[in-house]
């Protein structure tokens, strides 16, 4: 069946780094683009970044440009999301979603989610 598993959130100080991870199962990957989301406490879900799944063209929400970086294996059917320079406001429950070949297109898979903390 259709799977997506994050992976790689955890608990950070203001100012570091860390990567997620989005293990894609189920589906022919190399169609999809794939989308990574969050959500934090009392806030709607934002769209944070996407690859699309031909071109590599990548996208992101002004608040994280320059600090995020988002890439595909697609030998293995993972993206990445590299997120340096964290700061408390980018606290949030983290998503991947896969929408056929468009970042804009539907958003039909989604993954279970992994939480990101930035505190002190």
């Amino acid at each position: 069946q259709v799977q997506l598993v994050e992976s790689g959130g955890g608990l950070v100080q203001p100012g570091g780094s860390l990567r997620l991870s989005c293990a894609a199962s189920g589906f022919t990957f190399d169609y999809f683009a794939i989308g990574w989301f969050r959500q934090a406490p009392g806030k709607e879900r934002e769209g944070v970044s996407c690859i699309s799944s031909s071109n590599g063209n990548t996208y992101y929400t002004d608040s994280v440009k320059g600090r995020f970086t988002i890439s595909r294996d697609n030998a293995n059917n993972t993206v990445y999301l590299q997120m340096t320079s964290l700061n408390p406001e980018d606290t949030a429950v983290y998503y991947c979603a896969a929408a056929y070949e468009s970042c804009r297109g539907e958003y039909d898979y989604w993954g279970q989610g992994t939480q990101v903390t930035v505190s002190s």
